[in-house]
């Protein structure tokens, strides 16, 4: 006995604080206040909140408007645009097939997809202004279209910087009028980045992930993900918007100004007009679908893969997507945005949490558990240290990180230390 005392004793001493400090219950009066004051504040038009800890709901709350032109209220049943939180989907279909040995994490991706074999890193221009480029050092692998370290770009972000982005412009690859075999084709005509493997940059890589669903599985990568993943799990409400005949219930994208002035961006109608019928199904986003919906994926992977009776993926394979897999080599100036979601790295379409936060600015969480948010503001979050699952839905733009990171302070109080 002694012993054994010895060594929790130890064990504590070398997580820097003391084991009962991790004892920690969500407050839902708290979250629920949070969710009034960003409506009444203005920050947001809506938004809802969901914690699952232990096996049970602890706490859901709405507050808000999910349409403010049609009065319709922020609710359980409101459908939200999911965005990035599309990705862990998709990489989820991914690894069902690497169980099934369909192909190797370091294959070279041009296996799999041809297309890809002369693929070209971008590497200047001549002061005549002709682009000069060349084949990468080695092959871009399935292992890099995971983890954002193909050297793929996601497009411009206002005007053009460089002849990639030049390019892209031109083949718009991921419009919604093409496949995701045009997608593809288009794909590999842009010009990398980056050599493969030398930095992390956010990139179209999750839809290149979902026509490797499709080539891999021989279907279409919508139908693979219905009935491999929203069907054994039970989502029934969750699905890509060109299949869907209820958008009416969708919620409105607002871009939020100064002083609370709510522009509609994204609503039903226009969704509807620009998807409704089109071939394109994102693997990096599209999804839509209600709270409730994901958190039917995201018990799963707090359930090492299986959720009751159902088994979506083996333990180990959840806990290889939820493991940071970038190069100690790719420091903080090559992750571009990644460093400021917290202190970790990258798994499989999952951010990992792999240091407890080290400043009061740093959004809080605890060390291991993996995540990923969504353009307008979405988020979601597995926390295996304390079996808890949680869900912020909004559909606010722009992108607002310090809303999540008031929003993970509602949810872990001030006396957390993430250990």
């Amino acid at each position: 006995m002694k012993l054994l005392l010895r060594v929790v004793a130890a064990l504590a001493a070398c997580l820097g604080t003391p084991l009962a400090a991790q004892d920690y219950e969500p407050d839902c009066e708290r979250i629920a206040a949070f969710l009034d004051d960003i409506v009444e504040q203005e920050r947001v038009a809506g938004a809802s909140a969901l914690v699952w800890k232990g096996g049970a709901e602890r706490c859901f709350d709405a507050a808000g408007m999910a349409d403010r032109e049609k009065g319709r209220e922020f609710n359980r049943d409101t459908v939200v645009q999911f965005f990035s939180m599309t990705k862990p989907v998709t990489g989820v279909a991914v690894m069902t097939l690497w169980e099934e040995g369909k192909f190797h994490l370091d294959d070279p991706l041009h296996w799999h997809l041809p297309e890809f074999r002369d693929v070209e890193v971008l590497r200047g221009e001549t002061v005549d202004g002709r682009v000069i480029t060349s084949p990468p050092r080695r092959p871009i692998t399935v292992r890099d279209v995971l983890r954002h370290t193909a050297g793929f770009t996601y497009g411009p972000d206002g005007d053009p910087q460089n002849h990639a982005d030049l390019v892209w412009n031109d083949l718009q690859p991921l419009s919604p009028d093409k496949s995701l075999a045009e997608f593809s084709q288009a794909m590999a005509q842009v010009p990398l980045l980056y050599e493969p493997g030398t930095q992390w940059h956010y990139s179209a890589a999750v839809d290149v992930q979902a026509r490797l669903v499709e080539v891999l599985s021989g279907k279409p990568f919508a139908q693979y993900v219905e009935k491999t993943i929203f069907d054994p799990l039970g989502m029934d409400d969750m699905g890509w918007p060109n299949a869907r005949t209820d958008l009416h219930r969708l919620a409105t994208i607002y871009d939020v100004g100064p002083g609370g002035t709510f522009t509609p961006v994204l609503n039903p109608d226009w969704i509807a007009a620009g998807f409704v019928g089109k071939p394109m199904t994102m693997g990096g986003g599209g999804l839509v679908g209600t709270v409730d919906d994901y958190l039917r994926f995201a018990r799963m992977l707090l359930g090492d893969g299986a959720l009751d009776d159902v088994r979506i993926l083996k333990p180990a394979t959840v806990g290889l997507m939820a493991t940071d897999h970038l190069d100690p080599s790719i420091g903080p100036e090559r992750r571009s945005f990644l460093p400021g979601k917290g202190s970790g790295g990258f798994g499989f379409d999952f951010f990992v949490r792999t240091a407890p936060p080290a400043t009061p600015d740093e959004n809080r969480g605890s060390v291991g558990e993996f995540f990923w948010d969504g353009w307008p503001s979405m988020l979601f979050w597995v926390d295996p240290h304390q079996d808890m699952v949680v869900i912020f839905a909004t559909q606010k733009m722009p992108f607002d990180n310090q809303l999540h990171h008031d929003f993970r302070d509602a949810v872990y109080g001030p006396e957390y230390t993430g250990r």
